[in-house]
């Protein structure tokens, strides 16, 4: 028997081997890298809908309790905290800080920020919702979700 035969054929299977397990192992980190950016854009997508959501919850609290209280004795300050709380922007908030990369997190913590800023408005109903003042407070919470945004889009971008 030929030894070069035999020592050839086994290193051909070394190397075919081989070759499929690398191979396997770039798809199985190229499908992790993808599942990974998927999780990413719906935790920010839930997030920044969130609170959207929770804002615009808050300023029709506010709008309906204009002259003090509802109809059931509910004041704004209540009203407009109490749709915070049950608009579950705490819940994403901890959900994207967890997964999210840290200059993400940041960012999601300004938008969180100006969130809380406007409840606090809103709640006190000083200043006026049709106010120079009130327009300042809401314009720099929508800064700061175009900054999230952006940075979002750069973070679902990036190559891994």
């Amino acid at each position: 028997m030929d030894w070069a035969t035999l020592a050839a054929t086994g290193l051909g299977a070394l190397v075919g081997v081989g070759s499929t397990l690398l191979a396997d192992r770039v798809r199985w980190q190229r499908d992790l890298t993808e599942r990974n950016r998927q999780e990413r854009k719906e935790i920010y997508v839930a997030c920044l809908t969130k609170y959207r959501q929770a804002y615009e919850d808050m300023y029709a609290a506010a709008n309906r309790t204009a002259d003090g209280a509802t109809g059931d004795g509910v004041t704004r300050d209540a009203a407009v905290r109490e749709v915070f709380r049950a608009s579950g922007s705490d819940e994403v908030r901890e959900s994207a800080l967890i997964c999210a990369p840290q200059e993400m997190s940041d960012a999601i913590e300004a938008v969180y920020a100006t969130l809380r800023e406007l409840m606090e408005v809103l709640a006190a109903g000083n200043p006026p919702l049709d106010s120079p003042e009130f327009q300042e407070h809401r314009l720099r919470h929508a800064r700061a979700v175009w900054d999230a945004r952006a940075a979002m889009r750069g973070d679902l971008e990036r190559r891994v």
